[in-house]
């Protein structure tokens, strides 16, 4: 038996054992081969008729059941007159069968709650003879219209397929990308279906690298993006292409743990990085939004930036790490209070119980010392490689770390990693790094000698004394100050960390962050609306310090 034939078979096999209430099976490839279309029903159901008000449940049935049957009979026009987008939903269902190369397609309605209704597909792809069976679930809601009353599918990508963001395409055939089998610094095979944070940086080294590598296409179902430059997402393979071989530097030890370590919080990323290299180890997240804010997300990382602040304070010989510094329960500037958690204050303590302890007001208290609105922006810049002219090309899309200029009270929210400032726990990963040395090294994922990219650097390197007492006031938070509880699980005795809570307008809780070294590992995480930073993210940085 022939490759197409078998899979012909596959997939009949597969529609056939669907069970439940299905409406209809479109044929775009018919039995007979003529290529003519053919449903299962002459008739669809009965559509409701116009009305007012909420719609009811039953309405909803009925008008989710219309739309079904529609669909699974390939009638793209009839289907998207049931939507409140007959438009856009037109072009979708049409592109189904014609771009993404759909020849089946059966649809079994699931729960209804209220006026969504879930439903799973079960439907057959054919590419030049090959067939291969697709199955998923998603749901639609159903509303009412605004000009015509009538109870229509609110049209969302996602009720052609659950991954679909707006203004995404389902398409199938010969990618322009081949594959990549990707391997860690170790040669050990890293997938998508073991290691599902690595999705977005796999498919990102597949269009860049694929090719380059010495790969071959095959065929695949795949989601198109909006953006030009982001990396398509497989859906399925009809046919196996010839992978190129990339190494990477991540460490599959890690990146499994990181992988684990996110699932106990929602909405959380973590990074890891090696201080001696700038390789990443780890890339992880877990997000509902699918979402790779661990790279490419751009949110304020609270008091985790008083490593910048603090470098920059010890750099100007302002603060010292044994010397006193005032940490009052609040100080002003511009204009505007700032407090401590919960109104605390120390008195006469020094500076680096200050900064374990997460004193906002002891750094606050030096911006007129300071006097210099570019200070803390051009330390970013000089000495941690953010902002620094150059992007970080780490070999596959990241967002780069942002300290712009600011006066007045923005200048003293800047200095506890709030106001204008944009990190993401690549660009705080690579901040602990650089604290942890000394010395900045861009994080990549593959070797620039790989292709010859350009690798930004740092104008200077941090001065030893600095360099000293900032890794001893990190030490300081991990055995005694805010960090004491997540690092605590960590093992050995050379470690550091700073915790960080980030206000965001019209949130609930802070986002929590935390980063922290132990050893060559260096790691950031994010959780956001996760509160304190030892509380949801410094569990999952511990967890993956652990298994550097």
């Amino acid at each position: 038996m022939n490759g197409a034939a078998k899979g012909a078979v596959v997939g009949g096999a597969f529609l056939a054992m669907l069970g439940g209430a299905v409406y209809g099976v479109y044929a775009l490839v018919g039995d007979g081969g003529d290529g003519d279309a053919k449903s299962t029903s002459a008739t669809g159901p009965a559509v409701p008729a116009k009305g007012s008000g909420p719609v009811s449940d039953k309405d909803a049935a009925a008008t989710a059941q219309a739309f079904f049957t529609a669909w699974a009979a390939g009638d793209a026009r009839a289907g998207a007159d049931l939507t409140n987008n007959p438009a856009e939903a037109q072009g979708a269902l049409g592109e189904f069968t014609t771009k993404a190369y759909v020849s089946k397609v059966a649809i079994t309605p699931g729960a209804q709650t209220g006026t969504t209704v879930a439903y799973s597909v079960a439907a057959e792809v054919t590419y030049e003879g090959v067939t291969k069976p697709l199955a998923y679930e998603s749901k639609l809601t159903v509303v009412r219209g605004n000009t015509t009353g009538l109870p229509l599918v609110d049209w969302q990508p996602s009720v052609l397929h659950p991954q679909l963001q707006k203004g995404e395409k389902l398409r199938g055939g010969a990618p322009a990308n081949p594959p990549v089998k990707a391997v860690d610094r170790k040669g050990r095979e890293l997938t998508a279906e073991k290691y599902p944070s690595l999705r977005p940086v796999l498919d990102s080294l597949r269009k860049t690298y694929g090719e380059r590598q010495g790969g071959t296409s095959g065929a695949e179902l795949w989601i198109e993006p909006v953006a030009q430059e982001a990396p398509r997402r497989t859906l399925l393979t009809l046919v196996e292409g010839k992978p190129g071989e990339i190494e990477t530097v991540l460490d599959a030890d890690v990146q499994a743990a990181a992988e684990q370590a996110v699932l106990k919080f929602p909405q959380a990323s973590v990074v890891a990085v090696q201080p001696s290299t700038g390789n990443i180890l780890a890339v992880a997240d877990h997000r509902g939004d699918g979402f790779p804010a661990s790279l490419s997300g751009a949110r304020a990382p609270g008091s985790t930036m008083k490593i910048v602040t603090g470098a920059m304070l010890l750099d100007r010989g302002l603060v010292a790490a044994d010397k006193v510094a005032e940490c009052p329960a609040e100080v002003s500037w511009g204009g505007k209070t700032f407090t401590n958690l919960k109104g605390f204050k120390l008195d006469g303590e020094t500076f680096a119980t200050s900064f374990a302890q997460s004193c906002n007001t002891a750094f606050i208290k030096q911006i007129k010392p300071v006097d210099d609105d570019d200070a803390l922006p051009k330390e970013a810049r000089e000495v941690f490689g953010i902002g620094a002219g150059v992007e970080w090309k780490v070999g596959v899309p990241t967002v780069d770390g942002k300290v712009p200029d600011a006066t007045g009270p923005a200048a003293a929210a800047a200095y506890i990693g709030q106001g204008q400032i944009q990190m993401n726990p690549l660009t705080m990963a690579s901040v602990t790094a650089t604290a942890r040395t000394g010395v900045f090294r861009q994080p990549v994922v593959v070797k620039a000698s790989l292709d010859g990219r350009e690798i930004a650097q740092a104008a200077r390197k941090m001065k030893p004394p600095v360099a000293a007492q900032l890794v001893r006031m990190m030490k300081l938070t991990a055995t005694s100050g805010t960090a004491q509880g997540a690092m605590s699980a960590v093992r050995g005795s050379d470690k550091g960390a700073k915790t960080g809570s980030a206000e965001v307008d019209g949130a609930q809780n802070p986002d929590s962050w935390f980063t922290g070294f132990s050893g060559d590992v260096a790691a950031a995480a994010m959780v956001e609306g996760g509160g304190h930073g030892g509380d949801a993210a410094g569990p999952i940085v511990a967890a993956v310090l652990n298994a550097g």
